[in-house]
């Protein structure tokens, strides 16, 4: 099945691709400064399950298996191990002092137009205290610069006020609207944003 995102495609050399491609494969930590956080692993699964139960946390996500088990979370990591090992997704936890999992972060990456798409969660204990805009700006530096991505691409649902306030701060740009394509084959309405490293580049200058 074909990804409806990103919109703006530009395809760029395959020596750039395979840049790309290799950069998912050796990465380990979503760089410095963001908390702890490292790949999943299958015995994350449990856990991690633990986690994604919390309505709070799951039902804003369309990219997240639509029952939440330690069984279908235990192919989602699977899944995006093999998407790690093609050099086209990775997935990481974050834990806290005590090995307890607090956040996710999900990447899509299609090297073929140098672009990809974060996704994730913070525990909603977390959540309005500024963590999560610092951390979403520190990985959205880390994809340009870590992974050579030209564009960085988001969606979130019609009704998903604080992720549609979080990436117009950031200084995404609205682009529309698509349908998302769940796990399951079915659809659900997303807004579309969508920012190039020269805008974040010059956005950070101007900080």
């Amino acid at each position: 099945m074909g990804s409806t995102i990103p919109l703006s495609r530009v395809p760029v050399p395959s020596d750039h691709q395979a840049r790309i491609r290799d950069a998912v494969r050796s990465a380990e930590t979503i760089g410095t400064g963001i908390g702890e956080s490292r790949l999943a692993q299958m015995n994350d699964a449990e856990p991690l399950s633990a986690f994604l139960s919390n309505p709070a946390v799951h039902a804003p996500i369309y990219s997240l298996p639509q029952v939440i088990t330690p069984k279908t979370i235990a192919e989602f990591i699977g899944g995006h191990i093999e998407e790690r090992a093609q050099g086209v997704g990775l997935l990481f936890v974050r834990t806290n002092p005590s090995g307890e999992i607090i956040g996710y972060s999900d990447f899509q990456i299609w090297p073929e137009w140098a672009a990809g798409e974060l996704g994730g969660a913070l525990h909603p204990s977390l959540q309005s205290q500024g963590r999560g805009a610092a951390g979403a700006a520190s990985s959205f530096d880390w994809m340009f610069q870590a992974l050579h991505l030209e564009l960085i691409c988001a969606t979130a649902a019609l009704d998903n006020v604080r992720t549609a306030k979080l990436l117009d701060a950031l200084g995404f740009e609205r682009m529309g609207e698509i349908d998302s394509v769940r796990a399951d084959g079915t659809t659900r309405r997303s807004k579309v944003w969508e920012l190039p490293k020269r805008e974040w580049r010059l956005r950070k200058s101007l900080l």
